[in-house]
């Protein structure tokens, strides 16, 4: 687990997009995730046990975390210390290190030459000359007079920044802590000077970032703020490099820029990480805009689009990631003119629930018990209805459902309703917006505690569990319910609906499996089978909890109301008759949870408990959970069947007994 530090959210809004007077739409906040020093690692895509890392003067490791060995594959193993010119290579504190994207046995190194490895770390070919300016001033040990370096971790003349082109292979891009470009188009075989003209001399390299969409464009990150120049320097290029267009429109003069990406999906929607946070351009850097929101004003060093998530690595305030960028990727200017836009939301793995055992969590610090560790965490509800948990002591996972995002130029003023519906339009569970004018519900009236979908001005997200309804309660604040969650959808094609007054949208998207588990499609289509079928037992069974209680009570209050001992005594026994048949549903002996462990449970809290057993992992239930689904199915229904009986009998005969002695309908 990760410390994780809260961060305050601001208002912080966006125009849609950057180069539009559009209304503003809030993004979902960035999430924390704890982190480290900093460095270059590269981690084998096909076997992610193996991992390069690499340190000051050259120093590269190889880590198995299988057999927990760590290997030195240094380019060049020898100690280094003393002045830069008397190394026979030099190498930055953070030298970068890649795997080719052509070819996951390819590693690249970068000390002042570029050198390449076809056998994990075991040999290296120097594949490029010195790629710096090499200048001998700048090879003196640093410190000076007072008070030099001779450990070796502040070589200069190095390069600092490389990239292959994901799209053409043997395209390479080096740049130098010295201010040099160059390119290669054949593996590194020529190299080709290509510096920007407008970019000043002795600038760092900070980062090259190479197109994934075109082999001949590269963008480029600059720094100079060593030399008192706090400028940003942002560059693109078309074409390999001959000519390149700055681009800084948007990002203040003072506001250095570190890093910059571009969108492995939308081409030209690029991101940049500067001195003070993060950057957003829709036009392929034409302009750009802050998508600061909750990330506090910090130095940016890295950043990465992964998985549909934006993560950026700071200097000094770990990780942060944005979860789910697709309203970045489909914003465009028509979004402006309507007064409501529902995003396509992303495909979502249905991954498993945390495990782990706890009391039932109430509002405010909890804990969860889980490998060993007893993590604590807030739970909270947010005006809309929508449960969050945030742990104080270890790293938050991401949202657990589909991340629903939409937009509304205004708050509306009619009903606004998020339907979620199977591929042939069948309902599954439907959201009411959040109404200011909405009138609290008393204490003695049955309260909604559905979540509500945010209806504000701006952007929206609401996040739905990919459940149906849970079972039916048996009534607000019973101090023995059991909490269920309603079934889990299978993986497949689903469907969400915004609906505003009489206008409504529709969007497709799909829950895909785990793919690290094996459960097929069949396997996930019987559990959610089974979970259905228990979901409407259990409904059955608390409806007949409350039918019994209901009963119970208006014989009683006619009991109370009354003199005469016939009504009286029907009454009592009515009332047996009913406390037989609902203490065979639910322990009505039990005042709370815990009293469970003093009384034996009945068939409802038996149920509830299958349901967890069935949703516990997914995966096709066991043959003995079918098995006692029917028994507990075939004892609730004798116990409905008994019930029924008492009301077509004994609660007719009541009735008559109370219409036979010409007793007022209402007594004062």
């Amino acid at each position: 687990p990760y410390r994780v530090f809260g961060a305050q959210q601001d208002n912080t809004t966006m125009s849609i997009p950057s180069r539009s007077n559009n209304p503003a739409i809030v993004l979902p906040e960035w999430r924390e995730i704890g982190g480290g020093e900093s460095g270059y690692i590269a981690v084998r895509p096909d076997n992610p046990n193996i991992i390069y890392a690499g340190a000051m003067s050259g120093y590269l490791t190889r880590y198995d975390f299988a057999s927990d060995l760590v290997h030195d594959v240094s380019v060049w193993p020898e100690a280094a210390t003393g002045a830069a010119k008397e190394l026979k290579y030099r190498f930055n504190w953070t030298s970068p290190i890649s795997l080719s994207p052509h070819d996951p046995n390819v590693l690249y190194s970068g000390g002042n030459r570029l050198f390449r490895s076809a056998d994990d770390g075991k040999s290296w070919d120097e594949i490029s000359p010195d790629l710096t300016r090499a200048d001998p001033e700048t090879l003196e040990p640093s410190g000076g007079p007072i008070t030099k370096d001779n450990t070796g971790a502040e070589t200069y003349a190095t390069i600092f920044a490389f990239a292959e082109s994901p799209v053409e292979a043997g395209v390479l891009w080096a740049g130098s802590d010295d201010g040099l470009i160059h390119v290669s188009r054949d593996s590194g075989a020529s190299w080709h000077d290509v510096n920007p003209t407008t970019l000043p001399d002795w600038a760092l390299i900070s980062f090259i970032e190479a197109s994934p969409h075109e082999g001949s464009t590269a963008y480029v990150a600059a720094t100079l703020y060593k030399s008192h120049d706090d400028k940003p320097y942002l560059y693109k290029t078309n074409d390999y490099g001959e000519t390149w267009t700055e681009i800084t429109n948007g990002i203040p003069a003072d506001d250095f820029t570190r890093v910059i990406r571009e969108d492995p999906e939308r081409r030209g929607l690029l991101f940049a990480g500067t001195e003070t946070g993060v950057y957003v351009s829709f036009d392929d850097g034409g302009n750009w805009q802050r998508l600061q929101l909750n990330l506090p004003f910090v130095p940016v060093h890295d950043l990465i689009v992964t998985q549909g998530d934006l993560v950026v690595g700071t200097h000094g305030r770990s990780f942060w990631i944005i979860d789910d960028i697709s309203p970045l990727r489909q914003m465009a200017d028509e979004l402006a003119g309507k007064d409501a836009h529902l995003f396509v939301p992303r495909d979502t793995i249905r991954f498993p629930g945390e495990r782990g055992f706890g009391h039932s969590p109430v509002p405010g610090k909890n804990y969860f018990f889980a490998g060993g560790m007893i993590p604590s965490y807030d739970r909270t509800t947010t005006p809309d209805g929508e449960t969050e948990q945030h742990y104080l002591d270890a790293g938050n996972n991401p949202p657990g459902g589909v991340l629903v995002h939409y937009f509304l130029k205004e708050k509306p003023e009619s009903e606004l309703t998020l339907t979620f519906l199977t591929a042939g339009d069948d309902e599954i569970r439907s959201f009411k917006g959040k109404r200011d004018d909405e009138p609290e519900k008393k204490d003695d009236e049955k309260k909604d505690d559905d979540p509500k979908a945010p209806a504000k001005a701006g952007g929206n997200r609401f996040v739905w569990d990919m459940r149906y309804p849970g079972p039916t309660k048996i009534a607000d604040g019973d101090p023995i319910e059991f909490p269920v969650s309603g079934p889990e959808v299978a993986p497949g094609e689903y469907k969400v609906r915004l609906t505003v007054g009489d206008e409504s949208q529709e969007a497709t998207f799909a829950i895909v499996p785990d793919p690290r588990l094996d459960a097929s499609q069949t396997d996930y289509d019987a559990q959610f089978d089974l979970q259905k079928k228990i979901t409407a037992k259990l409904s059955e069974t608390n409806e007949a909890i409350a039918r019994i209680r209901n009963i119970r009570s208006q014989a009683e209050a006619w009991a109370g109301r009354v003199e005469d001992d016939k009504i009286k005594e029907a009454a009592r026994i009515l009332g047996e008759k009913l406390y037989d048949i609902e203490g065979e549903l639910i322990q009505y002996k039990a005042k709370s949870i815990q009293d469970t462990l003093n009384f034996p449970i009945k068939l409802n809290a038996k149920l509830a408990g299958l349901a967890w057993t069935v949703s516990n992992a997914p995966g096709a239930p066991t043959k003995q959970s079918y098995t006692l689904f029917d028994e507990l199915s075939s004892r609730v229904d004798a116990q409905v069947k008994c019930l029924n009986e008492l009301v077509e009998k004994d609660v007719a005969a009541f009735n008559k007994l109370i219409g036979d002695s010409g007793l007022p309908a209402v007594s004062v």
